[in-house]
């Protein structure tokens, strides 16, 4: 059966094109034509009314928290918050209980998916047992039964040659290491920043060199092991300096930064809300200034929401106690659309890049493009009328700051394989 959408606009070179016809015929786009062009059909039409079309967005970095923390997070609902927010595949981190550091532990994740999921699901694969920094997971089995790339991500492998051997075997398997890049012996236990609010706050700090002294280590061993190394979740102006130049001197490097990051510095929280506390943590305006330039410039690749949901009462604990992370797949395209691309500080194609196509080059997955022959996984985004994010959201978990913002760029209906997993 066809399905065909109508009224669709689309980017092209950062203009926005007349509204146009889309026909999807067993999950494939086989026409884009303007709406002056468009000859009835039958079929399902569906009128988008006007809503801006592009290709599903793509998450490296999401905890769906299954097994192990389903008061937190399902598959089924995960991915549902996907789906909400635009995004037509993820990638899943693997610090679950247990987490899938064997074979038949992966396999009973993918069953999960397989069941649940509404969105595609690519798993990691942790790159040690249990996320200790000791024992390597057998990389090439696991690859084999679906695992996507491998981290610990959550802790910081602290064992330098652990990192090694781990990068060694990525090199020869052809898959990457994607880190969670943190020294413990750095963090002195701290919960913000280690700036100007932790002490406002009287809470203990978390220095930026906790975070770049070991992407430096690893990007070392990267070069040294001939592998492909991914920096999650960058936060500081001194991750994005070295970075920059691994690239210049040709280390296989990749990094992503979270809308948070973008979004949010130290500055912003006031009081003792556990819904600002996330790990890496809302770094100083300087950090801030150098995330946007580093995406900007290309040393950041992609943008992705490390959605990280809690329970209700566990972040109603405070700073000191509360687990770190909040959500953030619902609005995040939203949330950046209306500060960064009505603003003019960056273009919408460029969004979209950095939430889709680049995350997919990345990572080798299946680029979706908007044209005839292209698997049909699509957003659809409302670029004129303004929202209020609620409290209640799909997600199981409603842990983040943002919620009560007027945001423009609401995603109004998601498609996978031509099929709307989501429609507002």
């Amino acid at each position: 059966m066809k399905t065909i959408l109508i009224n669709a606009q689309r980017i092209q070179k950062d203009n926005i094109l007349e509204a146009c016809t889309i026909i999807i015929e067993d999950g494939i786009i086989t026409k884009i034509a303007p709406m002056d062009k468009y000859l009835p059909c039958s079929g399902a039409v569906i009128d988008v009314k006007g809503a801006l079309v592009t290709p599903g967005l793509i998450d490296l970095h999401v905890h769906l928290r299954e097994p192990g923390f389903t008061h937190k997070e399902t598959v089924k609902s995960g991915t549902m918050a996907a789906a909400r927010g635009g995004f037509t595949a993820i990638c899943a981190m693997p610090n679950t209980n247990p987490t899938p550091d064997t074979v038949d532990r992966l396999q009973a994740f993918n069953a999960i998916v397989k069941k649940d999921a509404v969105v595609n699901v690519y798993p990691y694969a942790p790159i040690t047992h249990g996320l200790k920094s000791t024992e390597l997971v057998d990389q090439k089995a696991l690859i084999e039964n679906g695992a996507i790339a491998f981290t610990n991500d959550g802790v910081g492998v602290q064992d330098a040659h652990t990192m090694f051997e781990a990068l060694k075997q990525a090199a020869l398997n052809q898959t990457i290491v994607a880190a969670h890049a943190e020294d413990d012996s750095l963090k002195y236990d701290g919960v913000l920043h280690e700036g100007i609010t932790n002490r406002k706050l009287n809470v203990p700090g978390i220095p930026s060199v906790c975070e770049s002294s070991q992407v430096a280590r690893d990007l070392l061993l990267a070069e040294a092991a001939g592998a492909h190394y991914h920096v999650c979740h960058v936060s500081a102006k001194e991750t994005v300096r070295i970075i920059r130049d691994a690239k210049k001197v040709g280390i296989h490097v990749t990094c992503e930064v979270t809308p948070h990051h973008l979004l949010l510095s130290e500055n912003d929280i006031l009081t003792d809300n556990a819904n600002y506390k996330m790990n890496p943590p809302l770094r100083g305006n300087d950090d801030q200034k150098a995330l946007l330039q580093g995406l900007l410039d290309g040393t950041i690749d992609c943008i992705a929401s490390d959605h990280a949901p809690h329970a209700p009462e566990e972040k109603a604990q405070g700073l000191l106690k509360a687990p770190f992370g909040i959500i953030g797949l619902e609005y995040g395209f939203a949330l950046l659309y209306t500060r960064f691309v009505k603003t003019g500080f960056f273009t919408l194609e460029a969004l979209v890049n950095w939430m889709s196509l680049k995350p997919a080059l990345i990572f080798g997955l299946n680029a979706v493009e908007l044209k005839v022959g292209s698997v049909a996984d699509l957003a659809f985004f409302d670029l004129e009328s303004e929202i209020t994010i609620p409290v209640r959201l799909v997600s199981k978990s409603a842990n983040s700051p943002f919620v009560g913002e007027k945001v423009v760029g609401d995603a109004v209906m998601t498609m996978v394989k031509g099929q709307i997993v989501w429609r507002k």
